[in-house]
């Protein structure tokens, strides 16, 4: 049989292929696709190259392979192409990179795993995998992306330097990309605290507040203590405010008073409104309180 000529494998002769790092969600898209091929059938054949003990491991088709599975589907249509380790971990990260609901940590494991294997393979922009999965277009100026720049690539592949902890909580966009980038730089044990810290004030370092932390952590001066102390800082987006209309109190202050003025006059107009309102109260209570008496 020639090689990348389309033929069917057994289900049974594939497996998924070595620290994948795309997640194979079992989700509404999975179950879209499953509907697809129980009523046409697996139309574009998978992409597999041959390990040392006779098996197919799966370049692209993962969830081609999981419907199949799910319908009781034994063969599978597919393209057998013998590749090198860093061919195959270029070819599959082609193939998938551009889904639109990948997580950051798949991104960023990905265009790890992509640019040791270009490394590996002393290879710079020179990138004709793309063919091998259909996609042809302009590449970003080091060869890793398509999608992305050379320097939101390096930002992703920092993210690999964060705990797990930390790094689910940018994939459930509890942390921004940027902050998380931050973040990247403080070590394990900072990041375990920094951990703790999140999960017991429920709360999240702005950007700021993450650049602080890498500075501190710079000097060897990122403890719980000083975690503790930035995150529970209020922060200015966290405050609430009350906006009203300059026309409409304009007219009580004179001309060219600055806003910290006006603010501090409505509040003790406030106060003493409040405190009028409360005397009030407590001489119709007196009157009706007398009244009850008689």
């Amino acid at each position: 049989m020639n090689t990348d000529e389309k033929t069917t494998l057994k289900i049974n002769d594939l497996i998924p292929f070595r620290d994948n790092p795309f997640i194979l969600k079992k989700d509404m898209e999975l179950q879209l696709l499953i509907d697809s091929i129980k009523e046409n059938g697996v139309i574009e054949p998978i992409l597999v190259t041959p390990d040392e003990n006779g098996k197919y491991e799966i370049i692209s088709g993962h969830r081609r392979v999981e419907a199949c599975i799910r319908l009781g589907i034994e063969e599978i249509p597919a393209v057998i192409k013998p590749m090198s380790r860093d061919e195959a971990i270029i070819t599959l990260v082609n193939c998938n990179i551009q889904r639109e609901t990948l997580l950051p940590s798949e991104k960023a494991y990905a265009y790890k795993m992509k640019l040791d294997a270009m490394k590996h393979q002393g290879r710079k922009t020179q990138d004709t995998s793309l063919q091998t999965c259909g996609q042809v277009g302009h590449k970003s100026r080091d060869g890793i992306s398509e999608e992305d720049s050379g320097r939101m690539v390096q930002r992703y592949i920092r993210l690999t330097n964060l705990t797990e902890g930390l790094l689910k909580l940018v994939d459930e966009k509890r942390i921004a990309l940027s902050n998380a980038v931050e973040l990247s730089y403080l070590d394990e044990d900072e990041q375990l605290d920094l951990l703790e810290t999140i999960e017991s004030e429920d709360c999240t370092p702005s950007y700021a507040q993450a650049i602080r932390l890498r500075k501190l952590s710079e000097i060897g001066a990122c403890n719980m203590d000083a975690i503790f102390d930035i995150l529970t800082e209020e922060k200015a987006n966290q405050r609430e405010y009350v906006r009203i209309p300059m026309e409409r109190i304009s007219r009580h202050f004179k001309p060219g008073a600055s806003p910290a003025a006006i603010a501090e006059t409505m509040i003790k107009a406030l106060e003493h409104y409040v405190k009028e309102l409360s005397e009030t109260r407590e001489n119709k209570d007196k009157r009706r309180n007398t009244r009850d008496e008689r």
